[in-house]
Order: C-alpha cells, then sequence, then structure tokens
C-alpha cells in the first residue's frame, strides 16, 4: 500500500485549518458588512434630517414669496380703501389685526432661514465649526480624524451625536415654519373678513 506523500499530507492539514477557520471568516465577513449597513444607516438617517431641514426652509421661503405676491395687491389698493372708509373703526381694526398676524408670519419665516449653530455639546469632526476651531491645526484634525475613524465605535458615537444635533436644529426650523403658517392663516381670516365687511358696506 503507497503511503501518503508529504504533499498529500500539507494539502490535508490546509484543507483542516482551512475547515476550521471558516466559522472566524464567516464572523469577520458578517461583521464587516455589518459595520458597512451601519455606515449607510447613520449617514441616511443624516442626510435624512438635511432633507427636513432644507423641507422646512422651502415651506418658509413659499410662504415669503405669497406674503410678497399679496402685499404688493394689497398696495395698490389699500390707498383708494382707507380713503373711502377712513371713519370706519370697525375695519381699520380688522388691518390693524390682519398686518400683526402678517408681521408674526414674517417674522417666523425669516427666522427659519437664520443658520443656527448648536455649540454647548461635546466636539465633533463632523461638525465645521468645530473642525476650524477645536482641532488644531490642517493636519492635527486630519490625524484625528483618520484615528477616529479606524475606531468604530467612537465613530459611530460622534455620527450619533451629530444626528442629534442637526435633528434639534430641525425641530426648531418646523417650529418656526408651523407658526408662520399659523398666523398666515389667522391674517388670511381675518383678511377674509375685512374683505366680506367692506363689500357690505360698500355695496349694501
Amino acid at each position: 500500500m503507497d503511503k501518503p506523500n508529504k504533499t498529500t499530507k500539507e494539502k490535508e492539514r490546509f484543507n483542516e485549518g482551512k475547515e476550521q477557520n471558516e466559522p472566524v471568516r464567516k464572523l469577520i465577513k458578517y461583521e464587516n458588512g455589518h459595520t458597512e449597513e451601519l455606515v449607510d444607516h447613520y449617514w441616511g438617517s443624516i442626510n435624512y434630517v438635511f432633507s427636513l431641514i432644507k423641507a422646512s426652509e422651502i415651506k418658509a421661503g413659499l410662504i415669503l414669496s405669497f406674503y410678497g405676491i399679496l402685499l404688493n395687491l394689497i398696495y395698490q389698493n389699500i390707498a383708494l380703501i382707507l380713503s373711502d372708509e377712513s371713519s370706519n373703526t370697525l375695519l381699520i381694526t380688522l388691518l390693524g389685526v390682519w398686518i400683526v398676524c402678517t408681521i408674526v408670519s414674517i417674522y417666523y419665516s425669516i427666522k427659519c432661514f437664520i443658520p443656527k449653530i448648536e455649540g454647548n455639546y461635546d466636539k465633533n469632526i463632523f461638525f465645521f465649526g468645530d473642525v476650524i476651531s477645536k482641532f488644531g491645526t490642517i493636519r492635527e484634525f486630519s490625524q484625528t480624524f483618520y484615528n477616529i475613524s479606524l475606531k468604530e465605535v467612537e465613530l459611530f458615537d460622534q455620527l450619533g451625536q451629530q444626528i442629534y444635533i442637526i435633528s434639534k436644529i430641525s425641530a426648531f426650523k418646523f417650529k418656526c415654519v408651523n407658526r408662520a403658517i399659523r398666523f398666515l392663516a389667522y391674517g388670511l381670516l381675518v383678511l377674509f373678513m375685512a374683505i366680506i365687511y367692506y363689500a357690505i358696506i360698500k355695496f349694501f
């Protein structure tokens, strides 16, 4: 009977080692895949919150554009209305309430556009304000960014904090938009009442 040669034994040992290490390779592959999913999840969350911020600013811009059109129409006719009914207290009061609501609504719309920076938190490698002020020189920041990127726990912690901060900013902007829309609605209601009242005293 032929004895297995040296090459055959080496192949057998290699295959045994390969089978023993297969669970480790599967685990490493799984962990790497899971890490990639976590990265996508974190950055997807950040992009989602940023899209909410953009949506709130777009809504605030539409409100301001609407006011631009409305105020232009009123400006062209307000002199005629006031001259005809300058002694009508109720009409002047309604127009005064509408002006107040309009001013408040415009205020909150503009406030939504004002950049809001949350600086009362730990320094973060993903926040531009901290990048240029809390990590030293450009090379020191680059090295810090690289070191943190190699540490998954610390990296995801930084990303999680950034998600929290921009979510807080998004909530603030949507609160401003919500108030702007509310006062827009109140103002339109009062303006509609003023128009009806003016039509009644003008034509009846």
